[in-house]
């Protein structure tokens, strides 16, 4: 089975998936917004079965009563998001991925909080 790979910018966090048809989400709530510093972030659902990191650990940040974020420590790269709510996947953030532009974004959630630009 092909592996996607991906990590933080500074290569202290590193993980990988086995390669499938995920779907690729484009969210615009304002917790990816201010915990990216961007319009919004766009994520891989990934099962957790086929999820893990081979290097370093990251940092959690606790965004909501069900959401967990993760990210490096050193130099703040957002890399995944766990929700409670549906604990069987991960969500991965596509501009962690060596190579993102694989990942094409089928679906928009919480279109509500779209900047009117973006």
């Amino acid at each position: 089975m092909a592996l996607i790979e991906g990590g933080c910018f500074c290569g202290a966090i590193r993980y990988e998936f086995e390669s499938g048809d995920y779907t690729v989400v484009s969210c615009h709530c304002s917790m990816c917004r201010k915990t990216s510093g961007a319009p919004y972030v766009t994520w891989a659902v990934v099962p957790k079965d086929v999820f893990t990191y081979t290097s370093g650990s990251p940092a959690e940040l606790q965004s909501s009563e069900a959401g967990t974020r993760y990210f490096c420590s050193k130099c703040g790269t957002p890399v995944v998001c766990v929700n409670s709510k549906h604990p069987e996947i991960v969500d991965v953030t596509v501009g962690s991925l060596d190579h993102p532009q694989d990942f094409v974004p089928t679906m928009e959630s919480f279109e509500d909080s779209r900047l009117p630009w973006a």
